[in-house]
């Protein structure tokens, strides 16, 4: 407590801008309570040249500084809103507060904005890097996790993991909160069109939940801004079968605006697993060679639906509701094939599994905001309530094949979870002055799991549990957390430090008391952002964070599926968090046709979690993670977006890095160090009568642990796109995974085996898409999940 005080009372009196010339300051909304950033803010005296201009952020406020006394005209200017002029008077050390300032849209203009002119970019902020979503093909043909794909520095794996510089311990929000539509992989039910921007904060403020040692990935969604009735239809065909149908409906009005999507998704996914496995090298070897196909089938919901109520100018109030359920059914079919030192086969065996999941997760939100005469000030209460079910059996039927055809018992497995999770928060935002602010707030989240899971063999006397596997696991996680962070500017350099406590306790407990365990984690999280903008092109960022990855449930559970007779993943509830010191500089220059962002950083990881895999005495293989000691990481990363013409766009990027792990576990050492990198490059081509193409490359190098060397990775994406019916209507045809490049390729060794594994968890997949959007312009978009007014 007394370190907290000492860094309060440091941050609370640290030296503010005191400037001899006056300053203005305002913010700038199109109605009383949503902000408009991006504005230029211009003023200009008895010339043409102007004496000072700025751009409002992300919230709306602007500052214009060290301007000499005199009468002058300050403007406000963004395409698709009327220009507004007005004069102001100046005196010397003034401090002038211009309030909240009312945009008016320019309906003319708006009509004969041409959207084939919009691109993507990227900028610089304080605390983040920030990629605007433009008309790209790719970014307004798939879902959430397509567009991802694109962004500089995040990747999606096949399976719906997200990265971000190679890292998975990231943390992923929907307009600056955690969310259902981040569960259960459905953001592929999410629309990419509905995306404004995507904030990649690699060195998160104090006001975001220190979870996540890669950072942060903050999902914007537009916002409908046109009165009346507006909506779109969305229609997916593609091969391997995915359908999806996607409405909204909007209504907005001057005190309320409700939202309602319905989304339906049906798709199939095409897998082959392959596996080499040799045993006993050292003496009589052994080899296995594995073979799985695999065929799933999902149906999924999404329903999402709320509004937004204006009490008065200054009190909002958002409610919310969203369900998202999913009803799976998949088929494998494996293959093993055992032989001897000289190839001679010795056995074959063949097993067929077969499994139906039923999982829905509902989500209640209620916000109340408060906005205050003052500019910037903003008073926010949060609350969520989410609860979600999942109900999963599988069917195992094994046939020995060789030397002699016999049916081995049947076996079956039965899972089923539920989780309640409360979250209060509310914050403040406190201007201290025309260049300095105060931010602090409070947190509590609240999560309870339930999970009971069986295993069964069916035998002549009836159903027998397999090894003791019948057991219940409850998992109770309780966080409570305090920040308060200082920002401030002077002249061209911007500050931003922060503190945030964080305590967490855990407990695990099960039926027969073998899990039974209580954690308890408290730790103070420091963040500093330094910023110097050059000029209106160039911007230096440098920037510090302390970070947790704490353990997700999957690797904290014990019980583990049967589909596999050699191998299986087993969750560790003896599992801790691990922590990170992460460190950045970042350079950002634009110039007219090219983008250049360069990047340095540097992170420390404590207690890092990596897979060990190992050989039981029955000869099974067990994968497990485990807490190592240490990991550092150094890299360089360097983004290029060059546009030379406007029917031309292209962008580069490549992340080059070094990491050494050091530690051990049981007899295991996990001493290694290696240099690996990644790369993207992209074009788009946009052609006349708005007539589009995009091609994506991927490549990822290959890298490794001190048991597992995994190769190379690369893959092709490709879309063309064509609007019509006067901006009301786009059709487009995209195909992932072209030539079905994607193949993960790994090797595993131990003392005395070796595994070598190749999975194609997807085939390549050509989808049809065909939006149709009435009562909006095509750079409009209905809301699909609201961020209410906590912008």
């Amino acid at each position: 407590m007394k370190l907290l005080a000492t860094i309060l009372l440091i941050m609370i009196t640290a030296p503010f801008s005191f400037a001899q010339n006056g300053q203005i300051s305002g913010i700038i909304h199109e109605n009383q309570t949503t902000a408009v950033p991006y504005v230029t803010v211009t003023l200009k005296g008895n010339t043409e040249a102007p004496v000072a201009a700025g751009i409002s952020d992300n919230k709306g406020i602007f500052r214009l500084e060290n301007i000499p006394e005199g009468h002058y005209t300050i403007s406000y200017h963004l395409i698709g809103f009327q220009t507004i002029t007005r004069p102001v008077q100046v005196k010397p050390d003034e401090v002038i507060h211009l309030g909240t300032i009312i945009l008016e849209p320019d309906t003319k203009l708006l009509q004969e904005v041409s959207v084939t002119a919009q691109r993507s970019s990227v900028s610089l902020k304080l605390d983040k890097k920030v990629f605007e979503v433009g008309k790209d093909v790719l970014s307004q043909s798939g879902a959430v996790t397509d567009l991802l794909n694109i962004v500089p520095s995040v990747s999606v794996s096949p399976g719906g993991t997200i990265s971000l510089r190679g890292n998975s311990s990231v943390l992923v929000l929907v307009d600056g909160r955690r969310t259902g539509l981040t569960q259960s992989n459905a953001l592929e039910q999410l629309p990419a069109d509905q995306v404004e921007r995507v904030e990649v904060i690699t060195n998160p403020s104090s006001r975001f939940d220190a979870a996540g040692s890669a950072g942060i990935i903050n999902i914007i969604l537009k916002k409908n801004k046109k009165a009346g009735f507006s909506g779109q239809l969305r229609l997916v065909g593609g091969i391997p079968n995915e359908t999806r149908i996607s409405p909204s409906l909007n209504y907005k009005s001057n005190k309320i605006n409700l939202f309602a999507t319905y989304g339906i998704r049906l798709s199939d996914y095409v897998g082959l697993y392959t596996m080499q496995q040799s045993t006993g090298l050292s003496g009589t070897p052994v080899y296995l060679n594995q073979r799985q196909d695999e065929d799933r089938h999902d149906d999924a919901r999404l329903l999402y639906l709320g509004a937004d109520f204006k009490i008065n100018d200054h009190n909002t109030i958002t409610t919310a509701f969203m369900r998202n359920s999913t009803n799976d059914h998949d088929k494998t079919q494996l293959n093993y094939l055992y032989s001897g030192k000289k190839g001679i086969i010795d056995s074959s065996l063949s097993r067929k599994g077969e499994s139906w999941e039923k999982r829905s997760y509902n989500q209640l939100e209620f916000n109340y905001t408060r906005t205050f005469e003052k500019p910037g000030k903003k008073f926010t209460v949060d609350m969520q309530y989410d609860f979600w079910d999942s109900d999963k059996d599988w069917n195992l039927s094994t046939a020995k094949i060789l030397p002699s055809a016999m049916n081995l018992p049947m076996i079956r497995t039965g899972s089923f979870g539920k989780s309640k999770d409360l979250m209060i928060k509310t914050d403040m935002i406190q201007p201290l002055d025309s260049t300095s602010t105060l931010e602090f707030g409070l947190k509590m989240e609240d999560r309870r799991v339930n999970s009971d899971f069986i295993a069964q063999q069916e035998n002549p006397g009836g159903w027998e549990i397999i090894d003791q596997i019948d057991n219940h696991l409850l998992y109770k996680e309780l966080i409570g957390s305090a920040y308060i962070q200082f920002s401030g500017k002077r002249g061209a350099f911007s500050y931003q430090a922060g503190l945030r406590g964080e305590l967490t306790h855990i407990g695990i407990e099960d039926r027969t008391g073998s899990y039974t365990n209580q954690k308890d984690y408290n730790r103070l999280f420091p963040t500093l952002n330094l910023s110097y903008h050059f000029n209106a092109t160039t911007n230096l960022q440098a920037s510090y964070s302390k970070r947790i990855n704490r353990p997700r449930l999957g690797m904290l559970y014990p019980f583990n599926e049967l589909t596999d007779l050699s191998t299986r993943y087993v969750g560790n509830p003896d599992l801790n968090p691990s922590y990170a010191n992460v460190s950045e500089i970042a350079f950002l220059k634009n110039w007219k046709t090219l983008t250049f962002n360069p990047s340095l950083y540097y992170q420390r990881n404590s207690g890092v979690i990596e897979d060990y895999t190992f050989r039981d005495a029955k000869g099974l293989f067990i994968t497990m993670p485990v807490n190592i000691n240490r990991e550092t990481r150094t890299g360089f990363e360097l983004s290029l977006l060059y546009n030379p013409f406007k029917w031309l766009q292209a962008n580069a990027e490549l992340n080059v890095f070094h990491y050494k792990e050091q530690g051990s576990y049981q007899h295991q050492n996990f001493d290694y160090s290696a240099s690996t990198f990644t790369a993207r490059v992209s074009s788009q081509l946009k052609l006349k009568n708005k007539l589009s193409f995009q091609a994506v490359y991927n490549f990822r190098g290959p890298n490794a642990t001190a048991q597992t060397r995994a190769a190379a990775v690369h893959g092709i994406d490709f879309g063309g796109s064509k609007t019509f019916l006067k901006d009301k209507a786009t059709l487009t045809l995209d195909v992932s995974n072209l030539f079905g490049l994607r193949k993960f390729n790994s090797r595993t060794i131990g003392s005395d085996y070796e595994i070598n594994q190749t999975s194609i968890p997807n085939a390549a997949r050509y989808r049809l898409t065909l939006v149709y959007r009435f009562n909006q312009k095509d750079n409009q978009s209905v809301r699909q999940a609201k961020s209410g007014n906590r912008d």
